[in-house]
């Protein structure tokens, strides 16, 4: 019960931060995704990244709504090794088992060293 309430009082927290922002915070982030969509089809992620480990494409809104946090998680790194690696630098590419706060140690290390 106290974190069902808690998560009711973090929305609530969020809610009033967007009325206070205006009438489009709310839709905020389903523009970015639809943007970021938008980038990675110029980068031709369809052929290079998601065919090669036989993934399905994004959404228009599939990191703006949390469904599968795994799976979403799992994207995502896959995504940066595959973006890391599209700027020339050798990034192994995440597998989906691995363990994720090693995953995001090393993609945070690679682009620091950016």
């Amino acid at each position: 019960e106290e974190g069902a309430a808690g998560r009711r009082g973090e929305r609530e927290r969020c809610e009033e931060g967007l009325a206070e922002r205006g009438p489009g915070a709310a839709f905020h982030m389903f523009v970015l995704m639809e943007d970021l969509l938008d980038k990675l089809k110029l980068l031709n992620y369809e052929e290079e990244a998601l065919r090669r480990h036989n993934m399905r494409p994004l959404s228009r809104h599939y990191f703006a709504l949390p469904t599968n946090p795994g799976e979403q998680f799992f994207m995502f790194c896959a995504l940066a090794a595959w973006l890391i690696s599209k700027a020339g630098r050798p990034f192994e590419q995440p597998q989906e088992y691995d363990d994720p706060n090693a995953v995001i140690a090393n993609v945070l290390s690679e682009l620091r060293s950016f």
